[in-house]
């Protein structure tokens, strides 16, 4: 095959591929590979073109032994790092056996592994801490508080909220995942979207008056009707709802507002706008794009204190994302936050 062949053969192949011949030259690069390695490579020795000792030890195994190698090869620039799995094979070419490189692009799959890495280790973060606390009181009412009446009825209250933490975290995973599987199933139940937050309201009347903190909704006198999912969306504006009260401010007000728009870019169809808004002591920017995250707290220590288990706003997301509605979030430190979920009225 001439090299003016072999050059319209990989540039057809959709990835980076560089052919080394039998003299360990770069014989043929394609624009893939160009784009990744920079152009006038091709002619060279392929340690002076390649120059990573990664991929050089890659071509070297798989000349000596013949056969298929791979290897992991990372690209960073200034603003990101792709990861590549490199396949080195050998391939007979006129004058004898060359070798054939092709990089594949699998940074996702590493970031999805990195992902359910994280997600376990944080789960079992959140589940030892309360387990260790149950084991400790159960060891010491066994022990030295066998007889105290006093210590037993401390211990046990504390056993009890942690006994709680656990079931809510269980809960939020068990939820997080129905939610995740049915995300790409979209709802077909027509339904007022005043008449769910205004039933969320009523639910969550004691915790606002437990917390000294009102809830102002003014119902618009039109029905707003939508398709979506009632419990889900229940599910969203307790999560929403609840977080204003508990972190917004003592005394304060939390409004929710509903607003239609006959067009909203991001969903480029009619949409509702319905925002929470609370008079907080803000977050800090730098936390905004993180706070859907799973596990992600602004404040850890007060989130586990009121009860959070840090996926509330990761199931909203999901929820969100099956309505194929946006969520945004604003805020200003001293200033309150603002939680708008935006849904297309079909």
């Amino acid at each position: 095959m001439t090299d003016q062949n072999s050059a319209a053969l990989l540039a057809g192949i959709p990835l980076p591929a560089v052919l080394i011949d039998t003299q360990h030259i770069a014989r043929v690069i394609n624009p893939l590979a160009v784009e990744l390695f920079g152009a006038g490579l091709e002619g060279r020795h392929y340690i002076t073109a390649l120059r990573q000792p990664i991929l050089l030890d890659c071509v070297e195994r798989c000349r000596e032994n013949t056969r298929e190698t791979r290897a992991k090869f990372v690209k960073t620039t200034t603003t990101h790092e792709t990861i590549f799995e490199v396949v080195c094979r050998p391939v007979e070419m006129t004058e004898g056996q060359g070798v054939l490189l092709t990089f594949q692009d699998i940074s996702s799959f590493e970031e999805a592994g990195q992902m359910r890495r994280d997600f376990v280790a944080n789960v079992s973060h959140e589940l030892r801490t309360p387990l260790t606390a149950l084991a400790g009181f159960i060891e010491t009412l066994r022990g030295s508080a066998k007889n105290d009446s006093v210590a037993r009825e401390r211990f046990l209250g504390i056993m009890d909220q942690e006994a709680a933490r656990m079931n809510r975290l269980v809960r939020d995973l068990l939820s997080l995942s129905r939610v995740e599987s049915q995300e790409r199933i979209r709802p077909d139940v027509q339904l007022d979207i005043a008449s769910v937050i205004e039933a969320v309201i009523v639910a969550l009347r004691p915790l606002a008056e437990a917390s000294d903190v009102r809830v102002a909704f003014d119902m618009p006198t039109e029905p707003i009707h939508l398709t979506g999912d009632s419990d889900q969306l229940q599910q969203v504006f307790s999560n929403l709802i609840e977080n204003s009260i508990k972190y917004g401010k003592k005394g304060g007000v939390v409004t929710i507002t509903l607003a239609c728009v006959g067009f909203e870019p991001s969903l480029r169809c009619p949409a509702v706008l319905a925002t929470v808004s609370d008079e907080g002591d803000g977050i800090k920017s730098h936390h905004l794009p993180r706070l859907t995250e799973r596990f992600y707290r602004v404040d850890g220590h007060r989130s586990r204190e009121l009860g959070g288990t840090g996926l509330g706003l990761a199931i909203v997301k999901h929820i969100v994302n099956r309505h194929r509605g946006r969520l945004r979030i604003q805020s200003d430190e001293g200033k309150g936050s603002q939680f708008i979920v935006i849904l297309p009225i079909s």
